[in-house]
């Protein structure tokens, strides 16, 4: 039986394969517990919490057909991920994700009322740790 959320374990390398820079990290809210001092959301499955790394993904090809270059990837640990030192000062930290999924679903907050309806596909990415990249460099032949 395939679960309703179907997490498919994915390389680093082939959801950003020019990379991804860290433009921040914070607590994921989960919304059913506002006003109850702790609002953050928290895994389904281990009960950790969930914090929102935002990405700037670095492959040219990212931009094209109305796509956003920045994506958000949760990160399931009991403590906060922190940024590694970024080697280029004024730019952020280059990182990479580990225990990384993709997960599909389709979204409808496109379709409307009158009956129009655009929905897509998406994915939202989850992951277990964030840590510095490793050089992206190909390997000499």
């Amino acid at each position: 039986m395939v679960p309703l959320t179907l997490k498919v374990p994915v390389p680093f390398e082939y959801v950003f394969p020019s990379g991804a820079l860290c433009l921040g990290v914070a607590p994921q809210v989960d919304f059913d517990r506002r006003g109850q001092g702790d609002d953050q959301a928290r895994d389904k499955e281990t009960g950790e919490r969930v914090w929102l790394v935002r990405v700037l993904d670095l492959d040219p090809e990212a931009g094209k057909f109305g796509r956003s270059t920045e994506v958000k990837v949760k990160v399931v640990a009991a403590q906060q991920p922190v940024p590694p030192v970024s080697r280029v000062p004024g730019y952020p930290p280059a990182i990479q994700f580990e225990g990384l999924t993709l997960t599909p679903y389709v979204d409808s907050q496109r379709c409307k009322a009158s009956g129009q309806c655009k929905a897509r596909m998406a994915y939202s990415l989850r992951a277990t740790a964030m840590v510095p990249a490793a050089d992206l460099t190909p390997a000499a032949a």
